[in-house]
């Protein structure tokens, strides 16, 4: 095989991946099925059956996806009891994707509602610790405006 004719970014893939550990991760891939319609494109479980590296696609985009392996500091948001990080997802109908996520076993954090920013959107954790924001963008709004409704809410005591 020819290394002439890899592509530095495989097809497929974009420039950035989010790529989540996971306490479970056979289960996360079972969940992003149900809540985000994932399809699972590989998985390469370890001899001891935890899963060393999965891959799947939602919409057009990858997830990779592993378990827990402590003794390579890799933890997954319910050993480092939350998670700093949010992942966007963008779909067609943010109100079913919400409720679809939501019998999947989600939590809502908030939900949907129009935003100033001119997408309708609205906040999950998923069972594995993971925050997920998703959204529907339904108009286009100038930076300007919302720069003066940002400034507008916080000038009103409103905290993020």
């Amino acid at each position: 095989m020819s290394e002439d004719n890899v592509q530095a970014v495989p097809p497929g893939m974009h420039s950035l991946t989010p790529h989540l550990v996971c306490a479970n991760a056979a289960a996360a891939i079972d969940f992003y099925r149900q809540a985000f319609g994932a399809e699972e494109i590989m998985r390469l479980p370890m001899p001891d059956g935890k899963l060393g590296h999965a891959m799947l696609r939602i919409g057009d985009s990858m997830l990779m996806l592993a378990d827990e392996f402590p003794q390579w500091e890799s933890h997954s948001p319910a050993t480092l009891r939350g998670s700093p990080v949010t992942i966007h997802l963008a779909v067609p109908d943010v109100d079913a994707t919400f409720e679809q996520a939501i019998a999947a076993g989600a939590q809502a954090r908030m939900a949907p509602a129009d935003m100033f920013w001119g997408d309708r959107y609205g906040v999950l954790v998923d069972p594995f610790g993971h925050h997920w924001s998703v959204a529907t963008h339904v108009r286009d709004v100038p930076v300007e405006e919302m720069r003066a409704e940002m400034e507008r809410m916080f000038a009103g005591g409103v905290r993020a």
